[in-house]
């Protein structure tokens, strides 16, 4: 019998309650999104799912100071903090950027909005737009200011960052830019952009990137 390999099977990342969800962020898409956002760089950003920390470094490029955390020790030497249900007391910053756990996403972005003064950005998986929970309990109250769909792939393998590979699943920004007053969400494109904004630094010991 042959595997279904279908574009509909693929796409389901189906993850267990207890995972940490560690598929590590392209930093091109990164880039992606503050060129988008324009001039940060008198700002404060928060990532509060750091990972290993291949979306901080992009952020440090585009941001005044970065304060990067996460629930668990991936070796970057970044705080370990639960961001949904620690005891600490969150300080307001500017934006809160990050690729939440799928499962938590909607929980994460609830959470940021309480604490960043300029806006919120999550890298999501387009497929996460859908949904009647998502909509009833998060899109129907706090609509984003921008969708920002790639038009290219943006691969995510779980547990390492390589420039090989492919994926059927799309991802897509979302925005919430708190200085702007909007009735719906505006929708855009992100050009192909891959080619221009990585870096070979950005794969560590790897000597494959699309340039």
């Amino acid at each position: 019998m042959s595997q279904n390999r279908s574009t509909a099977v693929m796409q389901r990342r189906i993850e267990p309650h207890d995972s940490l969800d560690d598929y590590p962020t392209p930093p091109w898409a990164t880039r992606a999104l503050c060129e988008f956002l324009g001039d940060t760089s008198e700002l404060v950003c928060r990532e509060p799912a750091a990972n290993r920390g291949h979306m901080v470094r992009p952020l440090q490029e585009a941001f005044k100071e970065v304060h990067p955390s996460d629930i668990y020790d991936y070796g970057a030497g970044y705080p370990v903090h639960d961001y949904l249900f620690g005891k600490r007391k969150m300080d307001f910053a500017d934006w809160t950027i990050t690729n939440p756990p799928f499962r938590l996403a909607k929980e994460f972005i609830l959470k940021a909005q309480e604490c960043s003064e300029h806006g919120v950005a999550m890298i999501v998986r387009t497929a996460f737009l859908e949904g009647i929970d998502r909509y009833n309990t998060l899109f129907k109250y706090i609509q984003p200011s921008d969708i920002l769909q790639f038009t290219e792939r943006v691969v995510m393998h779980r547990g390492k960052l390589t420039a090989k590979g492919s994926t059927a699943t799309a991802y897509c920004w979302l925005v919430w830019r708190n200085c702007y007053g909007v009735d719906f969400p505006r929708f855009h494109w992100i050009a192909p952009c891959r080619k221009r904004l990585e870096l070979s630094t950005d794969y560590p010991n790897q000597e494959e990137t699309s340039q």
